[in-house]
């Protein structure tokens, strides 16, 4: 059997699925949100990098997808398994076939007593898997596939941080997961350690077809990588998807388009430089225009803030051609209604006094 036909295969659902996925933590009677709500899909096959600043909630994520955590709220299936509903035998087995992990410190992927080639087999050994040569034969082809096989009879202690990083992945592929997650797997790597390992996980992706996700601080993962999603304030905030084409002159182009990330309900989050550019905060103004919407400062205290402004002064990107429609004005309440009508009636009988 080769490691092609060991892969999962292809699949219409996602093999990853959160919905208004929502995680808190209580200690000494302090709740802290680290998940507010966060969306995410990822499709069978794909290789996709969670980015964020430390305290956004990526780990957290990824925590909850391996089955180490629990989510508190929503929804969370990886390759068919609900993981809010998962009993304690559905996720030993869960983690032993469906995901393989790796994580950031070399030294809690491999036991530093086994050589590299013992660490592989002792991943089937714990979840039964293979036996015998069909087991050393799957050693031998996770090793080489990881450009490790010279390093087979060598231990965590004489391999260099690149190569144990290496080593680890080929024991998370050990008994063929469907989904692979890496926890900063090149967080202890310098630059070009790093864009090796990365390299290998793309290769090992496209050999295999196992869906990866990489969740990460570093953004030059983005660059090995075609879906990039990034996580702020516990909520995914953009996307930059990544292809190749091909210009009328024959030559190849890399583009790169970043996306906002709309939920169920229509929320979005602007990108920090677009609201710093244009002072958005608290309350902004849209206009539906065909084909677009477009998003402008709400400041009350503005003399034009009643419309949007004429297109000779809409921030940059906007059409030059759009025109907005005059905000609608806002419902009034009962009571306020009420109060008018008394106000309208009180001015007529002044009115009617004075004529007398």
């Amino acid at each position: 059997m080769t490691l092609t036909e060991t892969a999962a295969p292809a699949s219409t659902q996602p093999h990853i699925l959160c919905t208004d996925l929502v995680r808190i933590f209580s200690a000494d009677g302090v709740e802290v949100q680290a998940l507010q709500g966060l969306n995410l899909r990822v499709d069978p096959g794909e290789m996709v990098a969670v980015v964020g600043a430390s305290g956004s909630g990526k780990s957290t994520l990824l925590t909850i997808l391996s089955g180490l955590d629990t989510a508190t709220a929503g929804v969370a299936r990886v390759a068919g398994h609900d993981l809010l509903s998962m009993g304690g035998r559905e996720r030993v087995a869960y983690q032993r076939h469906t995901v393989g992990f790796v994580w950031q410190q070399t030294s809690r992927n491999l036991l530093p007593y086994l050589t590299s080639a013992e660490n592989v087999a002792l991943a089937m050994n714990v979840a039964g898997t293979l036996r015998g040569a069909p087991r050393a034969r799957r050693v031998e082809e996770l090793l080489e596939l990881l450009d490790v096989g010279e390093m087979r009879d060598r231990r965590p202690g004489e391999l260099s941080g690149g190569q144990q990083q290496r080593v680890a992945i080929a024991v998370a592929l050990a008994n063929s997961p469907q989904v692979l997650l890496a926890d900063e797997p090149t967080g202890e790597l310098d630059e070009s350690t790093s864009a090796a390992v990365l390299e290998a996980m793309r290769g090992v992706n496209a050999e295999l077809g196992v869906t990866t996700l990489i969740v990460t601080h570093d953004p030059t993962v983005s660059g090995h990588v075609r879906r990039t999603v990034q996580i702020r304030d516990g909520r995914t905030s953009t996307e930059v998807l990544r292809s190749t084409r091909v210009d009328e002159h024959g030559e190849e182009q890399h583009i790169a388009e970043e996306f906002a990330v709309l939920d169920r309900v229509g929320r979005l989050q602007l990108p920090h430089d677009f609201m710093q550019s244009l002072e958005l905060r608290d309350r902004v103004r849209l206009a539906l225009e065909a084909d677009h919407v477009g998003v402008w400062p709400g400041d009350e205290g503005r003399a034009d803030a009643a419309t949007p402004p004429p297109p000779d002064q809409r921030p940059p990107g906007a059409p030059a051609a759009a025109r907005a429609e005059p905000a609608a004005p806002a419902p009034t309440s009962r009571r306020a209604r009420r109060a008018e009508e008394r106000a309208a009636e009180a001015s007529a009988a002044d009115a009617s006094e004075e004529e007398r």
